[in-house]
This record gives structure tokens, C-alpha cells and sequence, in this order.
């Protein structure tokens, strides 16, 4: 049998106030009754006391003793109501089971959805350097300008170059008449060299029949000697001369192509990124920076991909881009080469991703949001964060089986969105799990699951 709590102290208070309220009313009224009722000795010619009839007195404690029966119950009856209701709903509370908010485990989207930053840059982009020393003589174009490939950019005025070339010129005369001369010697050697060999075979034979003496023929077989060492050495005498008007012409050559070079030339169709001199300007071949042309009609956006999503990039995958200055544009890429390696300091791939920029919306140096959402097979299971229960045994989840029972189940954490988890295993598709739960929840014990909101 269950206890009833008591009538509240208040209560108790108020009723016995006016219990005792009306009884001394009705004390003072019987003590009047009594003294009306006793026999009075009137002084001589003075008005005789008015007395009330036994009827009115009888109306007058009947109408007390009412106002004290209603006014009991008036107080009394609505509180004894209250209490019961308070009795009645505890019980309920008793026997009624934890009501818990569930979630039902689902599975995330076929797609993969990948947002990086990305930095926009120029597929080609070459800086020209002056390549002839001089000054700048004219300069045609400026930064913005759009130039063709083989476009002049500006003019090298270089008279030391001019004096160069004048004096190879001259270099190239002298070895060609010093090849002229060692041409002439060897045609004049050679015709000693036929000479003494014709005159060494005629005394040859003319001492083999005894004409001559043999000393005379040794004379005569030494000059042939000579004159064939004087041949080979016109011959060679020749091919040095030959190599010094090859030298001398290929230093002509080099003058007059490092002499073209006055004229600067764009190397293909872009845009002048950067000035760097003017008219007047003192500029050394190898080292003066004139201007830097970039390729903008094909843009590429460098991405460094984290290692959880590198698996999933391939070679042809379509990129959407977005930029803070164009607003509701997505612009449309190609994933073109990957590294195929991840740096050992973020554990991210880089990944370049070319869009075509034929309008030129996009700018070399832009911030840019990359979207690679790819499909995927076996998208992963999603959980509220706020399901976690972190102890010392693991990660876990309070999972609300078939028959209502609490179990606390061990689970393995993926990425992590923020407010939603990537479940790797652990639980299924269609598991009830207790959202954010209390310390009330505990293991075994019966609740009424009750779906969550909406979140």
C-alpha cells in the first residue's frame, strides 16, 4: 500500500485559524445570549432592554455553523483534489519507462563530397630576360598587355655589339685569305713533290744501268723525301687555315645572333604579368629581368589532397571551382597528373586540377574552393556527434536494441564532418542509437525509444 504525503502545513494552518475563528464567535455569542438572558433591574423610568425571540438566535448559530461547513470544504476539497492528482501522477512516473531520444544509423551519400582550397596559377608562365648588353631603346607593350607568340616587346640599342660583330667580320676576311694563301702553298708544294719524285725515279734507274753515281742518286732521292714532309705540311698548314675560318664564321654567327637578340620577342600568346625597366634602362645579357608573360586561356590549380581522400583522385575526375569574387560561378576543371606521394609534413598529395579560362574570369594567384566529390561504392555510416560516449574502455554508443534494452556498443570513429561522424564499424544500417545521451542511460536498461527531431 502506497503512502499518502500528508495535507500540506499551509493547509492545516488555514483550517485551524478559521475553526477557531468561528468558535469564539459562537462563545461571544452564547455569552451574549446568557446576559440578555438574565434578569436585569431596570432604574426607575428608564426603557426596557431590547432581547432577541429563542428563533433569531437559533437563525443566527445556524448561519455561523453553515458559514464554518462552507468554508471548509471551500478550502478543503480543492487541495484534497490536488493531492490526489499529485499521488496519482508520481505513480504513473513510477511505473512508466525512461523516454529517450533515438537516431536511426544511416548510410552518408553516394558522393564523396570533398571541398580543399586551391591555388590558381598559370600553366605556362616564362620570365624574358635581356640576352644582348645595352640599353633599353624602345618598349612596346606593358603589364596587361596580351601579345602573340613571336611579338616584339621592346628593342636593346648595343653599339659594343656592333663593334663585335665589325671585327668577327674582319677575322673571318683574314682567315679566309690566310686559307687562300695555304691553298696556293700546298698546289706549289705538290708540284715539287711530282718534280722530285719524277727526277728521284729517273736517277734511280739511270744507277741501276751505272750512269750516275750512287751518291748523286742519294742526293736526288733525299730532295723527293723533302718535298713529300713539305706536301703534308701544307696539307696540314691547309686544314688549320680551314679551321680558323670555321671558328672566325662561327663567332660572326654567334655576334649576329646574340645581335638579333636586340630584338626581345614574346615566346608564346599570354599576358605581360610584370614590367621590370624602361627607355634608357641598363640592362646586362643573362641577368637584367625585362618582362614575365603568363599563359592565362588554361589555368591550373594546385590541391593538396589529405591522405584519407587520396585513394579516390584519379587522372580525368571533373573539379568544380568556385572564387570569393565571382559569386553563384562555378567553374569547370580537369584533374590532369597527381603525385602519386604524400609530403611527410602535411601527409597530403598534391594534386593539379587545369580549368580553361577562355573569358579570362580567373587570374593567375586567385584563392580558390576545389570541389573532387567523386562517387564511391560503400558509403560510409553516419552518426550525430553528439551520440559519442568517450570512456576509458573506447569509444562507444548506447545502442537501443529490439526489445527496448540499452547496450553499449564499441565503435570505430572515420572522419570527422563537425556535427556528424564517419562510422567504420561497429553498428549497421537501422541501429537505434540514444542521441546525446544523459547519466540516466545505462547499461540493461529499459527505455522507450522515442525518434529524435529533425536536426
Amino acid at each position: 500500500m502506497r503512502h499518502v504525503p500528508p495535507d500540506p502545513p499551509e493547509f492545516e494552518d488555514a483550517v485551524e485559524t478559521a475553526e477557531e475563528r468561528l468558535r469564539r464567535e459562537n462563545e461571544e455569542l452564547r455569552r451574549q445570549l446568557v446576559e440578555h438572558q438574565q434578569p436585569a433591574h431596570p432604574l426607575p423610568g428608564a426603557k426596557p432592554l431590547w432581547r432577541p425571540s429563542a428563533i433569531t438566535i437559533t437563525a443566527i448559530v445556524l448561519a455561523v455553523t453553515a458559514a464554518v461547513v462552507v468554508a471548509f470544504f471551500a478550502g478543503y476539497l480543492p487541495i484534497q483534489k490536488r493531492n490526489v492528482t499529485l499521488n496519482s501522477e508520481a505513480h504513473e512516473q513510477e511505473q512508466a519507462l525512461p523516454r529517450v531520444e533515438v537516431v536511426q544509423v544511416a548510410r552518408s551519400t553516394g558522393k564523396s563530397e570533398l571541398l580543399l582550397p586551391g591555388n590558381i596559377q598559370a600553366v605556362t608562365e616564362a620570365p624574358i630576360l635581356a640576352r644582348a648588353d645595352g640599353y633599353i631603346k624602345r618598349r612596346l607593350v606593358d603589364i596587361g598587355d596580351r601579345v602573340k607568340a613571336g611579338q616584339i616587346l621592346a628593342e636593346i640599342e648595343a653599339p659594343e655589339l656592333d663593334h663585335q660583330v665589325r671585327q668577327a667580320q674582319a677575322n673571318l676576311q683574314q682567315a679566309q685569305a690566310a686559307l687562300t694563301e695555304a691553298l696556293a702553298n700546298r698546289v706549289q708544294g705538290k708540284a715539287n713533290a711530282d718534280l722530285a719524285r719524277i727526277t728521284a725515279q729517273r736517277w734511280s734507274s739511270l744507277v741501276n744501268k751505272g750512269a750516275v753515281s750512287k751518291q748523286e742518286n742519294d742526293q736526288y732521292q733525299a730532295q723527293f723525301q723533302a718535298q713529300t714532309a713539305n706536301l703534308e705540311a701544307l696539307e696540314q698548314a691547309v686544314s688549320a687555315a680551314r679551321s680558323n675560318v670555321a671558328a672566325a664564321d662561327a663567332n660572326l654567327a654567334r655576334l649576329n645572333e646574340i645581335q638579333s637578340y636586340r630584338v626581345v620577342k614574346a615566346p608564346f600568346d599570354g599576358v605581360v604579368t610584370l614590367r621590370n625597366v624602361d627607355v634608357g634602362a641598363l640592362v646586362n645579357a643573362g641577368n637584367t629581368l625585362l618582362y614575365r608573360i603568363a599563359q592565362t586561356n588554361v589555368l591550373r590549380t594546385f590541391v593538396n589532397v589529405p591522405q584519407t581522400n587520396a585513394d579516390s583522385i584519379q587522372s580525368g575526375q571533373t573539379a568544380q571551382l568556385t572564387v570569393s569574387n565571382r559569386p553563384g560561378r562555378r567553374f569547370t576543371g580537369t584533374v590532369t597528373r597527381a603525385a602519386d606521394a604524400l609530403d611527410p609534413n602535411s601527409r597530403t598529395m598534391l594534386v593539379e586540377v587545369q580549368v580553361p579560362n577562355s573569358d579570362g574570369a580567373l587570374l593567375p594567384g586567385m584563392y580558390a574552393q576545389v570541389d573532387l566529390s567523386s562517387p564511391r561504392v560503400n558509403a560510409p555510416l553516419l552518426l550525430p556527434s553528439d551520440c559519442l560516449i568517450v570512456r576509458a574502455e573506447g569509444t562507444q554508443v548506447a545502442l537501443v536494441r529490439s526489445d527496448h534494452v540499452v547496450h553499449f556498443q564499441k565503435i570505430q570513429v572515420g572522419r570527422d564532418y563537425g556535427d556528424r561522424l564517419e562510422v567504420l564499424n561497429g553498428l549497421e544500417p537501422g541501429d537505434m542509437v540514444v542521441a546525446n545521451p544523459s547519466d540516466v542511460v545505462r547499461e540493461g536498461l529499459q527505455v522507450e525509444p522515442v525518434p529524435t527531431r529533425q536536426r
